[in-house]
């Protein structure tokens, strides 16, 4: 600790490990990133079965019957990537992609209360056509509708088929193409990924966004719009440590320091808000 730091960094979450990662390869800061615990990732660890106990039951031990506690890594707090959202953009554009290694999530699934069943999410065209979320009546219509919405182009108006997406809602976008309650549930949630229905009063656009997200993605890999990393969210965070790492930043773990003192400034990660600026920020400067 007798080093003089640029900047000192605490918790190892993940907009944490940005920061450090991206101050000491963009700003070529010299960094200190510490951490009260013994693993990396903060609320988005991925922990091993010891782990795990240590955290919510530090008094029991996990029974030896549950096998290795290696075999396990259990996200702390459980998300599917898109194949092509932002957060990959980032780790492609900042190659921390060198530093972590994914698998394609072979299908997703969700409860349709009519049929009181799991369902699978469709991942291609063909799927989505002859899924159960959809019923036979619907099935022609909806594929108008993913036609459209597949190469709609805000800037070419011969796929807007003359409609004025910019001046219609959601619930306006559907009814235009006759959709019912189960493709309306089936777009809304399983493909747009809305939490509720809400979003029916938002602009039409902000949906064909969502959806062409959504069919890239799938197109990306062939198999599923998802991705996920091999060992668990955590490895997202413990990407970018290790970027920090190879420019020079230093890390100690287990380290439950009340207070840092810097020579130039200190970033408290508690400021969510300041964190959030300052990566923005360094993005910019990467892009």
């Amino acid at each position: 600790m007798d080093e003089k730091y640029d900047v000192i960094v605490l918790g190892t979450g993940l907009k944490e490990c940005i920061l450090s990662g991206l101050m000491s390869s963009v700003e070529e800061k010299k960094v200190l990133h510490l951490d009260r615990n013994s693993y990396y990732g903060g609320e988005s660890a991925s922990l091993n079965l010891d782990q795990l106990f240590q955290r919510f039951d530090p008094e029991t031990k996990a029974d030896p019957s549950l096998g290795l506690s290696k075999k396990y890594s259990v996200d702390l707090c459980p998300k599917f990537l898109l194949a092509c959202g932002n957060l990959v953009k980032i780790l492609l554009k900042t190659k921390v992609t060198n530093y972590l290694e994914f698998r394609s999530v072979s299908g997703s699934y969700v409860f349709n209360k009519k049929a009181k069943k799991l369902c699978k999410v469709p991942a291609t065209p063909k799927e989505a056509l002859t899924s159960s979320l959809l019923t036979l009546l619907q099935i022609p219509k909806y594929r108008k509708f993913i036609q459209f919405v597949g190469v709609y182009d805000k800037a070419d108006k011969k796929t807007h088929k003359g409609n004025d997406i910019e001046k219609m809602t959601v619930r306006e976008l559907y009814a235009k193409f006759g959709l019912g309650d189960d493709a309306i549930s089936f777009t809304g949630h399983a493909v747009a990924l809305y939490r509720n229905d809400d979003y029916l009063e938002n602009d039409a656009m902000e949906l064909i966004t969502r959806c062409q997200l959504y069919a890239n993605s799938v197109a990306r890999y062939g198999q599923s719009p998802y991705i996920y990393p091999k060992w668990g969210l955590g490895g997202l965070p413990e990407g970018f440590s290790r970027r920090s790492a190879v420019h020079g930043g230093v890390y100690m773990l287990n380290s439950d320091e009340k207070k840092i003192l810097l020579k130039k400034f200190i970033i408290m990660m508690k400021d969510t808000l300041l964190a959030y600026k300052l990566v923005v920020k360094l993005l910019l400067v990467i892009y």
